[in-house]
């Protein structure tokens, strides 16, 4: 918005299309909106419009196009990378209206939903029939499916059931230039190119789905639950290498440290064994005749990676603690610290025991805590690096730290993110991981969509507008520094 005559003629636009009660300007109002999950990003939008039909969007992302101005479409604004941060010369487009399952058919497996929709709900309104939705986030009580679908988010059971792309069939998108595109379809097999394979984990950049239709799957007839407790989280790094190597494929597989063991108790109440260093938690799941027959083999490969204590769940009640414990932790973290970076950098399985080691190394070389929790078994780390921000030094000793740890994933041979995306937390190391001409391909990709890039503008790529800070030493500052730009 260059000058005052375009910004009131846009905002006159906007209020042609919202009544008053849906386009927030007050300070007040926007507050709210100033930071995602990352909250050492803070920039307050010009505005932010709620939709409660596709028609708006269209009006919006159109009207947005037409004038130049930069636009970040949001849900819950749980991201952990500063995905759905505003733009300081653009608005919101807050999905949360959206927020109804239009249609589940319970004989084909599927769901149609809005992008607003929390992912549990799917799984409540599905669970009548026997079936559930896979991918689990562990803020999944409050994160929608839009921003799972921009993420490709993962979860706890990601490592048997895979991750949001492999259980998004279709979606009916307003793409980044205001055109209507129907990407997929209500199967599994699709003629042509993968468009909605690239619309998933594209973060906001290529358009907003307005309908996404879910598969869903027959809730497994049995489950079998144990946490097992580590002398050292090394020890329990290395137990899930033993496991994947014997070729037992478990629903899931996550690893916490004493302080995020600590965090969960205070939290939700959660128990651990006493004086263990790290649990390990896996679970078995499917009929009962498998389950039985693999809980005898998952016992022995325990055993056999030096366990010092075991605790099997012996009913549902006990294994949704356990459950509640681990994805309590993100949240829980705020009892023991008031800030905290979390990385979800990834690793091969057969480094993990090395690259613990090695985050504790550098947080201490940096005198930083860290809490560590992660999806042992695909190798994704979720290191959580706590800070006071009030405190000079604080916020840029944890950056620092958070940076060492990416390279160190890339070093070994693993990723830069699993789950929470580039967003602005990582952009700058995108060409440590992928070459200039496939960097290159991913501009043009969605500059051919996108030319004037007003679609979550300055996100994921290297060098983008710097419309708030970069994180990770390269422009360090302190949280109580943070500009909020109008």
């Amino acid at each position: 918005m260059p000058n005052s005559n375009e910004t009131e003629h846009f905002f006159a636009k906007l209020a042609a299309i919202y009544p008053l009660e849906r386009l927030l300007t007050s300070v007040g109002s926007l507050a709210a909106f100033k930071s995602d999950g990352l909250t050492a990003f803070e920039v307050r939008p010009r505005a932010i419009v709620m939709p409660e039909s596709e028609f708006e969007i269209v009006e919006t992302i159109r009207l947005c196009q037409n004038m130049d101005v930069p636009f970040v479409a949001r849900g819950s604004g749980t991201s952990l990378s500063g995905g759905s941060l505003p733009h300081q010369d653009g608005i919101v487009i807050a999905l949360n209206r959206l927020n109804k399952i239009l249609h589940l058919d319970p004989d084909r497996r599927i769901a149609i939903v809005q992008p607003g929709v929390i992912n549990m709900d799917i799984t409540r309104a599905a669970e009548r029939y026997g079936l559930f939705y896979a991918p689990d986030p562990s803020s999944q009580q409050v994160c929608t499916i839009g921003g799972n679908l921009a993420f490709n988010s993962g979860g706890a059971h990601c490592l048997k059931y895979g991750m949001t792309t492999n259980h998004v069939l279709g979606a009916r998108v307003v793409m980044a230039d205001g055109q209507l595109a129907v990407l997929g379809g209500e199967s599994l097999e699709i003629d042509g190119p993968d468009w909605l394979g690239l619309f998933c984990g594209s973060e906001g950049l290529l358009g907003i789905a307005t309908e996404i239709t879910v598969r869903l799957l027959t809730k497994p007839e049995a489950f079998y639950t144990v946490l097992a407790g580590y002398d050292s989280i090394e020890l329990a790094g290395e137990a899930v290498g033993l496991i994947i190597a014997s070729g037992l494929l478990p629903a899931a597989m996550e690893i916490m440290d004493r302080m995020s063991m600590k965090a969960a108790t205070a939290a939700v109440g959660a128990t651990y064994p006493p004086d263990v260093e790290a649990v390990l938690i896996v679970e078995l799941d499917g009929s009962r005749e498998a389950v039985e027959a693999e809980r005898e083999e998952l016992a022995a490969l325990i055993r056999a990676s030096k366990a010092s204590a075991t605790l099997v769940a012996q009913d549902a009640d006990q294994r949704a603690m356990m459950w509640k414990g681990r994805k309590s932790v993100f949240s829980a973290v705020g009892r023991l610290s008031p800030d905290f970076i979390v990385q979800d950098g990834v690793v091969p399985r057969s480094k993990l025991g090395f690259a613990l080691r090695e985050i504790d190394r550098i947080c201490r070389e940096h005198e930083v805590p860290v809490a560590n929790v992660f999806h042992a078994g695909d190798g994704n780390l979720h290191p959580l690096i706590l800070y006071d921000g009030r405190k000079p030094g604080a916020l840029h000793r944890a950056e620092a730290a958070a940076a060492q740890i990416l390279r160190l994933c890339i070093e070994l041979g693993g990723s830069i993110t699993g789950e929470h995306g580039v967003g602005m937390e990582k952009r700058e190391f995108l060409p440590e991981m992928f070459d200039a001409s496939s960097i290159d391909v991913m501009r043009r990709i969605r500059k051919s969509i996108d030319p004037r890039e007003v679609a979550n503008r300055g996100k994921m790529f290297p060098g983008g507008e710097n419309h708030s800070t970069t994180l990770h030493g390269l422009h360090p500052l302190e949280k109580a520094g943070i500009a909020e730009r109008m």
